[in-house]
């Protein structure tokens, strides 16, 4: 099996993917609960656990200095928190 550059440069594309895709997945629950003006089917609990994952997936990212990493996470923590206001705002 070839390992040379081409695969090397997948890495980060890969990475980039990932993220986009974990990202994105939690977009539909935000739109849901900003048009219902409900997060009552969302446990505090798993909100406060995935949002300590999330931060900690971030912190790692940016002591390990991988960009996809970072961004995602990034990204997908603003949404944790938009999540827990609305939570605290509408129920």
């Amino acid at each position: 099996m070839d390992t040379g550059e081409s695969s090397v440069d997948f890495i980060p594309v890969l990475g980039y993917i990932a993220g986009f895709c974990t990202t994105v997945a939690f977009l539909p629950q935000v739109y849901r609960a900003w048009r219902t003006k409900s997060c009552k089917d969302l446990s505090p609990g798993m909100l406060i656990l995935f949002a300590s994952g999330i931060l900690l997936w971030l912190v790692y990212g940016i002591l390990i200095q991988e960009l996809p990493i970072v961004i995602a996470n990034g990204a997908t923590f603003l949404l944790v928190i938009l999540i827990v206001f609305l939570k605290f705002r509408f129920d």
